[in-house]
């Protein structure tokens, strides 16, 4: 294994989430964290951003486009972690 961390991918849309929700007064984020951590209210917020094509007909994340340690984490961590591909899904989140 080498000691040297490749880039990470991001999304498509992840840049215009991120400045969207920075544009938000008392709305903090912080990048490369499995995607984003947002800060709000005193309370924190973890996303996985992915695109729209990644979901399916039925409106959920096609389980292909979900990595196996992502879908541990979203079964095991018992923070806030939710995965979510549209701007108006982390406002519902943090209450806006």
């Amino acid at each position: 294994m080498s000691k040297y961390r490749r880039a990470k991918k991001i999304d498509s849309n992840q840049p215009d989430i991120v400045k969207t929700l920075r544009s938000i007064p008392g709305v903090t984020v912080e990048l490369d964290h499995d995607d984003i951590i947002c800060g709000y209210k005193g309370r924190t917020y973890w996303f996985e951003i992915k695109t729209p094509d990644c979901v399916g007909k039925d409106g959920k994340i096609k389980p292909s486009e979900i990595k196996p340690s992502q879908v541990k984490l979203s079964k095991e961590f018992t923070g806030h972690h939710k995965i979510v591909w549209e701007i108006e899904q982390i406002l519902h989140e943090i209450g806006l």
